[in-house]
């Protein structure tokens, strides 16, 4: 059996080996942190956690983790959680200070809300699509066939799985006088309201559904969606890739998260850019990557990325994100706002007067005719 090779903080004659104590899996999945590029220099906070270190909260229908600010300080804008419903599993009925936005990754599932006007809405989604649940709007999440898991984004990095607003916890704190008289029934019928080991149903085992056309229950007031099929619209192509961008202008229901779906090829990365109306929270489905974030005034950091880790660039911090694998890179960019925004690098210098572009870079004609009009979005090797 060959044995794993083990790297060592050394480049050229720089650096020297590790002689205490170390721990070699960490260290081959962060390469640009055990040998820090040459570029890279000063303080930067760590942009980067994964789900695999979170804590995995289980229930009888699947399990949750999360990563929040709490585990990555400095994503102050959003936070993350990462779900898994067995088939039939449900995750309660409940509701939310924050808005939900989701991704499924594995699977499908049924979601079924109710918006202030008493318009319903009972959606099957599977794998690529996105849902979209503002705040305060009661909704649930089950489970189908083979079951599901999905990536829950909120608008606040502060929030927790472990705070939201479930009906039966809410009912189990209520007399049972004044559910009585809420529902015109006899206190009685709610004697046997669950009590498990946390109280809550939270994610429970269940019944795979039947289709919606039997299940349904139409609403006097209408009906309402939630939910945008992502990739039912053509991507942006890019030599090296594709795009896919859902913000409030397709997907009406998300007024406070944007998001961009991107595939890379191998060879090819998200160009040198930055975003300038907020934060960029990070999610990595598939595929390896590096990303160096430039911070101004002479400091910039290199992170490694892998799937099921969530990176973070702070406001209008300049970056690119490279594909470092053999297969294709998937990864979500999110951002707390009503709409996707950034800003080429390329193509701002490829709309500046040339001889100013020149002076600032001392590059030659060959550059500057190479300097694109358009956004690249995506590069890759000519």
């Amino acid at each position: 059996m060959s044995k794993a090779v083990v790297s060592e903080p050394i480049r050229g004659d720089r650096g020297a080996s590790i002689l205490g104590p170390r721990n070699p899996p960490i260290e081959r999945e962060n390469p640009d942190l055990l040998a820090s590029p040459d570029t890279d220099a000063g303080t930067i906070p760590n942009l980067k956690f994964s789900f695999s270190a979170a804590r995995t909260r289980l229930g009888t229908g699947g399990w949750a983790r999360e990563v929040s600010q709490r585990e990555l300080p400095v994503a102050t804008t959003l936070a993350g959680v990462n779900m898994r419903l067995k088939p039939g599993g449900i995750r309660e009925l409940h509701w939310h200070k924050q808005a939900e936005w989701a991704f499924m990754l594995a699977g499908r599932a049924r979601l079924t809300a109710i918006d202030a006007a008493g318009r319903n809405g009972v959606e099957d989604v599977g794998v690529g699509d996105l849902w979209n649940f503002p705040a305060g709007i009661p909704h649930s999440i089950q489970g189908l066939d083979d079951g599901c898991e999905f990536l829950l984004v909120f608008d606040a990095g502060s929030f927790s799985e472990n705070e939201t607003f479930l009906v039966s916890d809410w009912l189990l704190h209520t007399p049972g006088s004044v559910l009585a008289k809420n529902f015109g029934v006899p206190a009685s019928a709610f004697a046997n309201l669950p009590r498990d080991i946390e109280h809550s149903r939270w994610v429970f085992a269940g019944e795979v559904p039947g289709p919606i056309a039997a299940e349904a229950i139409a609403s006097p007031a209408g009906s309402a969606s939630f939910v945008h099929h992502l990739r039912a619209r053509p991507p942006i192509a890019a030599r090296g890739g594709r795009v896919w961008i859902a913000d409030s202008s397709n997907f009406p229901a998300a007024t406070t998260v944007a998001a961009a779906l991107v595939e890379v090829d191998p060879g090819a990365m998200r160009e040198l850019h930055w975003h300038p109306n907020t934060d960029e929270w990070q999610y990595y489905v598939q595929g390896q990557a590096r990303m160096t974030v430039f911070a101004s005034s002479e400091k910039a950091r290199t992170f490694d990325y892998q799937a099921g880790d969530v990176g973070y660039v702070p406001f209008a911090m300049g970056h690119y994100i490279e594909n470092t694998g053999d297969g294709l890179l998937v990864f979500l960019e999110v951002f707390r706002s009503d709409h996707f925004a950034d800003v080429s690098l390329a193509q701002w210098l490829g709309l500046t007067p040339r001889a100013l572009v020149a002076a600032h870079l001392n590059v030659g004609d060959d550059t500057l005719d190479a300097l694109p009009r358009e956004k690249p979005i995506i590069a890759a090797p000519r």
